[in-house]
């Protein structure tokens, strides 16, 4: 069929009016999507551009999160550190009421007694002190609480009596009858051994510091805690306290990038190098109790440098990370700043193109008025 013939007035009124309707089309399509350039087709360059700007903020915002995952692990580790420094501290109250306990260590024994009218020594073993024998004189008709007071009489005594290093005499020294036997104790839970026999009482020098095993007791399972603390402060299978090391990245194309180095916060010689307590610590001199003072001491040392070292990297990975979210800010905003619409004028474009619509329609349609007054021939 041949096409239609329209009359020059009717096919530019209907140009107009098709014009209109597409610039409709692309304002309503603005208006739905908030955005001036929706495809490379409404402005290459601004919509190529935009895009790269987006893609670069998403890559930083997935950077944001390893960066928040990064501060997580260090404040564990921070976290340890001062748990940690709690336990070490609570270490050295107990070594010092150690140390404080006795500056002397003394003697637990019994044994059997069988008077004799003769005088008799009892060899002291004191660790770090020489051998010294007390003479005790005993007579066959001494009870068995007589030849204990004897015993502690002679023990206490400021001539012949124990003796420290010194020369001081060790007093608070206690010779007791119990279940037949004659006990000595000092009052200061002293340790050391005593051998000899007195009429047949056998000394065989049982260990007996109470105040001070406790204390040592306390003080070895203090540092077992430090060792689990120490493997328990890690976070999603980094532990910056077991040696792990941490690298969090700053940029997309990761040449930006921070390396925290781990180290080890537990007991051990690469740690904070605290040895556990031994029987030395039973010694006269104190020289175990102390070393280990220092060790502890040493150990809060390294511990204060941990926490500020870590505090440091913390801060800078803080930094960084509202340095990326601000960037990232800026990059959406210039992005839609080259592919937003301004609402407001695609409003007033659209209320412009109805009333535009209008007129061609009308104007359309009196142009189709001529053809129609043909009709009016018949």
């Amino acid at each position: 069929m041949a096409d239609i013939s329209l009359t020059a007035s009717m096919r530019s009124n209907l140009l107009s009016l098709q014009q209109t309707q597409d610039l409709m089309d692309m304002t309503q399509e603005r208006l739905s999507t908030g955005k001036k350039v929706n495809s490379a087709i409404d402005n290459p360059s601004s919509y190529y551009t935009a895009q790269s700007l987006t893609n670069r903020a998403n890559d930083l915002n997935a950077l944001l999160d390893s960066m928040g995952q990064g501060i997580q692990t260090i404040q564990a580790a921070n976290e340890g550190i001062e748990a940690i420094t709690d336990f070490v501290q609570q270490a050295k109250a107990i070594a010092n009421t150690a140390r404080d306990n006795a500056t002397v260590k003394g003697v637990l024994s019994s044994g059997t007694y069988a008077a004799a009218d003769d005088t008799q020594d009892i060899t002291i073993s004191i660790e770090g002190l020489a051998d010294q024998d007390i003479s005790v004189t005993l007579e066959d008709t001494d009870t068995l609480e007589q030849a204990a007071t004897k015993i502690a009489t002679a023990l206490n005594d400021d001539t012949d009596g124990v003796k420290d290093a010194g020369g001081a005499a060790i007093k608070g020294f206690t010779a007791t009858v119990e279940n037949g036997q004659i006990r000595i104790s000092q009052s200061k839970g002293l340790v050391a051994t005593a051998s000899g026999t007195i009429s047949g009482i056998t000394f065989n020098g049982e260990m007996g510091n109470t105040t001070r095993q406790s204390s040592m007791k306390q003080y070895n399972e203090i540092l077992s805690q430090i060792d689990q603390l120490a493997k328990d402060s890690g976070y999603k299978g980094v532990n910056l306290l077991q040696g792990n090391d941490l690298k969090v990245v700053f940029n997309e194309d990761r040449s930006s990038y921070l390396t925290i180095q781990g180290t080890f916060a537990d007991t051990s010689e690469d740690g904070l190098n605290i040895s556990a307590a031994t029987t030395d610590w039973n010694n006269p001199d104190n020289v175990a109790v102390d070393a280990s003072i220092e060790e502890l001491d040493a150990a809060i040392n390294k511990l204060r440098n941990m926490a500020s070292e870590f505090g440091n990297n913390y801060s800078i990975v803080e930094n960084r990370e509202n340095f990326t979210e601000s960037l990232v800010n800026v990059l959406e905003e210039g992005s839609d700043k080259l592919t937003l619409a301004d609402m407001n004028e695609e409003s007033a474009n659209m209320l412009a193109l109805q009333t535009r619509q209008q007129l061609a329609i009308n104007s359309l349609s009196l142009a189709s008025q001529a053809a129609q007054a043909v009709l009016k021939l018949f």
